[in-house]
């Protein structure tokens, strides 16, 4: 696994992992990897030291004991806390097949309710092109996260 600092066309500065470098090239080449704030493709690697362990001292923890991983940091990060809360409650997860939910609600196929799930980045882009109204979001999918 990698880790790279990352910005978006409008400035937005985050980070992710990816399975290796050439992971990173091929999402990006693809287009497949997102700013969480502004929803931008348009992404590149940001200047980012390396990190490099010290040997004379043991290594602090990673977080402080008293604050557990899961709890939000900051304001940004307990609104996202908060939108996924209520997106996992008030609609239905239909995972990889978002695309066919969405365009058969769209053509009356199938009666409209609120979904979320998962679509590769053409896949969304056809849907869009439909005039079906599609919208990223800004966290992994159950299936995705550890």
């Amino acid at each position: 696994m990698i880790r790279y600092a990352l910005t978006c066309a409008a400035g937005h500065e985050f980070e992710s992992w990816f399975q290796s470098a050439a992971a990173h090239d091929s999402l990006a080449r693809a287009r497949a990897i997102t700013c969480p704030v502004c929803g931008s493709d348009q992404v590149r690697k940001a200047l980012m030291a390396p990190a490099v362990g010290r040997t004379d001292r043991p290594e602090a923890p990673a977080t402080p004991p008293d604050r557990p991983l899961s709890s939000p940091q900051t304001a940004v990060e307990a609104a996202l806390a908060a939108l996924r809360r209520q997106i996992e409650e008030t609609s239905d997860y239909v995972g990889l097949n978002f695309a066919a939910e969405a365009r058969a609600m769209h053509s009356g196929e199938t009666p409209s309710r609120p979904i979320w799930g998962e679509a590769r980045p053409d896949e969304a882009r056809a849907l869009i092109d439909e005039g079906v109204p599609v919208a990223p979001l800004p966290f992994l999918p159950p299936r995705r996260t550890n």
